[in-house]
């Protein structure tokens, strides 16, 4: 537990985020976005744009130049699928000089060959196609322990391959506190049931990458197009072939997102059958997606009809976490004794 003196918040603390690389899409809300809308309920929740954690794979001057817009997108797709920032506090990262600061204090309490030991630093290597990392993927965990204890939180809901990251955090503040004396939690993983979309093409998760996403912001048309050129069953050459509903996209998501499950329950005992065909499966697919994203879409027009407004939950968002830094570091460095020039 933090000193005695410090502030005490009233609910436990939930730290979270993204990186600004673009669009969130019907997968993330499935994976996180709707766990969020509940947690918000539940706990005091700061959501961080990551534009930090960006820059360890894409450091490019391109890439830079597409964060403020891509940072506004994120946070309009949060208000967009429910997030209260009357109830979240939504900020960005690199405007928190605190973060830079307790980052460079926490790389001195973690040695090379533990971050090494992080098994999703391969995974990522891997799945970018690095050979030679950066220092800054190296030590990523570093700097997501730093977005954590700088609010102090208690729980990060990561998802399980994750949790190697939520442990070297534990970590950090546990020699932390031993060494200098108790400031920090010990943070725990929230460990959820993430699920993972398959993609419109049919072939691994849905990602922007692989162009095969419905994005949370699509209009009615869009999902249209999207929805009928689905991958289903490729066994199935007529309607009147029974078919296979296991692992056929178009019924994974009307699982996912069609409330009406007597209507899924009818379309899946006729497609084993033979007795309807993938034109009348996606047309109904299309009016489910679109009834799940129209309050969607009207809490975005809502917010874009008040320009600005997107700006002032930012900065708002973003005071609010630089107090609670001042206070952090404050508290860091009067553990370490690092008050000798006041």
């Amino acid at each position: 537990m933090p000193p005695s003196d410090a502030k005490q918040p009233l609910r436990k603390r939930i730290l979270t985020g993204d990186r600004p690389t673009g669009k969130l899409h019907i997968g993330h809300y499935v994976g996180t976005l709707e766990n969020r809308v509940r947690l918000q309920d539940e706990y005091e929740v700061f959501l961080l744009v990551a534009d930090y954690h960006m820059l360890t794979t894409r450091s490019g001057k391109e890439f830079i130049g597409e964060v403020a817009q891509n940072a506004r997108g994120l946070v309009l797709d949060y208000l967009s699928v429910g997030i209260d920032p009357d109830k979240t506090t939504i900020y960005v990262q690199s405007l928190v000089p605190e973060v830079a600061e307790m980052f460079l204090i926490f790389s001195m309490l973690v040695t090379v060959p533990r971050l090494q030991r992080v098994p999703t630093l391969k995974d990522v290597m891997a799945d970018l196609h690095i050979e030679n990392p950066s220092a800054g993927l190296l030590i990523y965990p570093v700097l997501q322990a730093a977005d954590i204890l700088i609010v102090r939180a208690d729980l990060v809901p990561v998802g399980k391959d994750q949790e190697s990251h939520i442990e070297v955090c534990r970590e950090i503040a546990r020699r932390f506190n031993t060494q200098y004396g108790q400031v920090f939690p010990e943070p725990d993983a929230l460990i959820g049931d993430v699920a993972t979309l398959v993609g419109t093409d049919g072939k691994a998760k849905m990602s922007k990458s692989l162009n095969n996403t419905i994005y949370l912001s699509d209009d009615e048309e869009t999902v249209r197009k999207k929805v009928m050129a689905m991958y289903t069953d490729p066994t199935r050459l007529r309607a009147t072939d029974p078919g296979h509903v296991e692992g056929n996209p178009v019924f994974i998501y009307h699982d996912a997102f069609n409330e009406n499950k007597a209507e899924v329950d009818e379309l899946k005992e006729r497609y084993t059958k033979g007795t309807v065909g993938d034109v009348e499966v996606k047309k109904k697919l299309i009016l489910a997606i679109n009834q799940f994203l129209e309050p969607m879409r009207e809490r975005r027009a809502h917010y874009l009809a008040k320009p600005g407004i997107i700006d002032d939950i930012i900065h708002h968002g973003t005071e609010a976490v630089t107090r609670e830094g001042r206070e952090t570091v404050g508290l860091m460095r009067e553990a370490m004794g690092m008050t000798y020039f006041k």
